[in-house]
């Protein structure tokens, strides 16, 4: 996705250009019913045989015919009292999640490493990070941040209200969302000890240079680590926040009968984000499976695992990776004790376009405050003078003895960092012991995996006419179809942010051209024929990205569809996160026939939940599986590269990688084989005397071997393995694990990344 960034400027633009669009956003519009019926069906039409298509056709005609056109009515009146349609539902789909977050919800990036060596370790990278987030809030805060926009097309600017000072409050029915829109401290972890102190003044101004951050960090630091490795998780309060959403809302509930303890949530609630400052260095420790290493050598799955949800690591039995280290509620930076940085992050109330600006930005102001200690008229993406109120506040000449204004004087601020002081009763520990070893399951059951493909990226794959996440996404297609020989319904989010409140929509990437691109390759089909059934395959994914894009797709408004049913056979059509739980006595729901219809758990079922999500400043973006026996796949197109992060529950996450990579060597061979082919120069002629002549120049050729390959042998086997390659068979493949009828009337959770 294309990213907005912010520019340089040399003077401060005018305040309230952040969200001076908003205004002249469209609503997000309702589709029409038989128009998203219609889309629904060629979804499915790819992962359905004939006689469970028909069924799903039968069950459609029904509610088009019945209940569907009423429900329509009811929603279109819903809308025209909301910013948009989906919004609520669209909450309620996130709050509602009760599985813990952590590999579940929350995405990741790691973001490039600072390149000059002095400010790449840990202490000064956080250090920037902190102060380049602290001058990006300023700007968001005072309108002075440039508003996003692609193509000249004014995005929506709602979801940086919930970026900071924003907290995912456990409930006994699911989830609360909180934002502070006062929020002027920050918190830090180190092994799992918790630190404050304030970053802000009342304007948004920061409170402290870089060199008096970096004091703080320094302070922490040497406090936390005077407690032994071992003994960090018996009091990690931290792990609390991986707990299933009902447990975590319990022990929650115990902790705030505290004094102490709930003016401690407050402060981790209201805190603008959270850093998290790892004692080790996951890739270069030893720390993780074996995977892929680097450039450096590092291990990249124990980077990956690291930033999606810490590492597992005993010593005599005792948890000391850095999985105790984190507040999965809120936005957090975490940097490694080797200075590798990113961001993981809650994702309720915001996506990963939005937070990929924030990342881009500060990631890009870092590089600055390195120019700007060199030369102090550097550049500057922000606008963020230092607050008076600061201890090393100098007041120019001009205005040496003049006085604060009055009303600032009564705002007092503490900018020396402060430890959580937490009371643990005997039942918190063994919250906290119990959280920890269920967290370490999940770890254990989670395979993260990187592959950093170097072969070649959006330069070759544009320069071939294709569009290059179009030809990822077949990628995808062509390398699960080759190690598994089926073909599972698959996710990738449309960004809608072109409207009021957008979000995304879902694309769908399995249709039926896919899937007669997937056979046809691992077939015995001409090399020609394979690549035109890529690209009328990648052309319809581009055709349906476009659409998905204009909020016309299937998933969103089936699903708002689903909620609105639901919520009227429940009685209440605003449902409240603090509601008591329902007693149970209301009226028996009967599902309308579409949602009875297995054909609404397949396409809710998203066995490769993928996403791309690329930017200069990020190196690896990921998230976890949303399906027990799928793949979640976050994926970087850069100019001449891939990355891709695949995460999965005991699956072959490695050998799908390797599937993978793979795939891209042998149509690269193919490609080029093609091009050469096309290109080939006409074949010498023997004139009258004998001689062999260019057909071109006429010259005469000597001691050219015309006979040679020419056409990519260098590149050897570029499938290894075991796939489906050169199988003439391919109609005996192709069909699904289980049937859908498993889930009737099961409605799983959305996935989006």
């Amino acid at each position: 996705m294309a990213t907005p960034t912010t520019t340089f400027r040399t003077t401060t633009p005018p305040p309230g250009r952040t969200f001076s669009n908003q205004h002249t956003l469209p609503k997000l519009p309702v589709p029409s019913l038989d128009d998203t019926c219609m889309r629904y069906l060629t979804a499915l039409r790819g992962l359905q045989d004939d006689k469970e298509h028909a069924a799903t056709q039968h069950a459609v005609r029904t509610f088009l015919d019945g209940e569907g056109p009423a429900l329509q009515g009811r929603l279109n009146e819903w809308a025209q009292e909301k910013a948009s349609y989906i919004e609520d539902f669209w909450y309620e789909s996130y709050l509602s999640h009760s599985d813990p977050v952590v590999l579940a919800l929350n995405p990741f990036f790691v973001l490039e490493n600072d390149p000059t060596p002095d400010r790449g370790s840990q202490l000064p990278r956080a250090t920037a990070l902190i102060i380049s987030s602290l001058g990006f809030i300023h700007d968001l805060r005072q309108g002075l941040l440039d508003p996003d926009a692609v193509r000249g097309c004014a995005l929506d600017m709602d979801q940086y209200s919930r970026l900071f000072g924003t907290a995912r409050i456990p409930t006994e029915r699911g989830c609360k969302m909180l934002v502070n829109d006062a929020a002027r401290h920050i918190v830090v972890l180190r092994r799992g000890q918790f630190y404050w102190f304030d970053a802000l003044d009342e304007d948004n101004r920061p409170l402290l240079t870089e060199r008096e951050v970096l004091r703080n960090l320094q302070a922490i630091c040497k406090d936390a680590d005077k407690t032994p490795i071992t003994e960090v998780a018996r009091t990690a309060i931290g792990v609390l926040t991986t707990e299933n959403r009902k447990t975590w809302s319990s022990l929650r509930h115990e902790l705030v009968q505290d004094k102490t303890n709930a003016a401690c949530l407050r402060l981790v609630d209201d805190a603008l984000f959270v850093v998290c400052l790892d004692d080790a260095a996951p890739g270069r420790d030893g720390i993780g499976a074996l995977a892929q290493t680097g450039e450096k050598g590092e291990d990249l799955a124990a980077l990956c695992s690291n930033f999606l949800c810490g590492t597992y690591d005993l010593r005599e039995g005792v948890q000391v990776g850095t999985c105790t280290n984190r507040w999965y509620d809120k936005l957090q930076i975490i940097v490694c004790a080797d200075g590798a940085a990113g961001i993981n992050f809650e994702h309720t109330g915001v996506d990963g376009h939005t937070v990929l600006r924030f990342a881009a930005d500060v990631f890009t102001e870092g590089l600055m405050l390195l120019a700007r200690s060199i030369n102090p008229s550097a550049p500057t993406l922000f606008h963020a003078s230092l607050s008076p109120h600061a201890k090393s506040y100098r007041p120019p000449k001009s205005i040496a003895g003049a006085k604060l204004p009055t009303s600032s004087q009564s705002f007092s601020y503490d900018t020396s960092p402060s430890k959580l002081m937490w009371t643990l009763t005997p039942s918190i520990r063994v919250g906290i012991r119990y959280a920890e070893t269920r967290l370490s399951d999940l770890i254990c059951q989670n395979d993260c995996q990187a592959l950093e493909f170097k072969g070649y990226g959006k330069n070759f794959i544009t320069s071939h006419g294709f569009s290059p996440d179009a030809f990822v996404q077949m990628a995808f297609q062509a390398a699960y179809f080759g190690l598994y020989g089926r073909t599972e319904c698959t996710y990738e989010p449309a960004m809608t942010k072109a409207f009021l409140h957008g979000r995304t929509e879902a694309i769908r990437t399995v249709q039926p051209e896919s899937v007669d691109f997937t056979k046809t390759f691992f077939s015995e089909c001409l090399p020609n024929e394979k690549i035109r059934k890529l690209r009328k395959a990648c052309e319809r994914h581009v055709q349906l990205t476009k659409e998905c894009s204009q909020g016309l797709g299937q998933d969103r408004h089936l699903y708002a569809l689903y909620c609105l049913h639901q919520r009227q056979v429940a009685g209440n059509l605003d449902p409240s996160p603090d509601d008591p739980i329902p007693n149970g006595n209301t009226k028996k729901n009967i599902l309308p026939s579409i949602f009875a219809d297995p054909g609404w758990s397949l396409l809710s079922t998203s066995i490769l939940s993928t996403s791309n999500c690329g930017n200069p400043a990020l190196r690896l973006f990921g998230f976890g599986p949303v399906a027990a026996d799928g793949y979640g796949i976050g994926y970087i197109i850069k100019e001449n590269g891939i990355s891709v992060v695949a995460s999965s529950k005991h699956l072959q996450t490695r050998r799908f990688l390797d599937t993978l990579q793979g795939y891209l060597l042998e149509v690269q061979r193919i490609l080029i084989q093609l091009h050469r082919s096309a290109n080939e120069r006409p074949a010498p002629f023997v004139d009258h005397a004998g001689i062999l002549r260019d057909s071109k120049t006429g010259r005469p050729i000597n001691g050219h071997d015309y006979g040679s390959d020419e056409s990519g042998s260098d590149y050897g086997d570029t499938m290894p393995g075991y796939s489906f390659f050169d199988s003439g068979d391919i109609d005996l493949l192709g069909r699904r694990k289980r049937s859908p009828y498993a889930n009737i009337g099961k409605v799983l959770p959305l996935s989006d990344y």
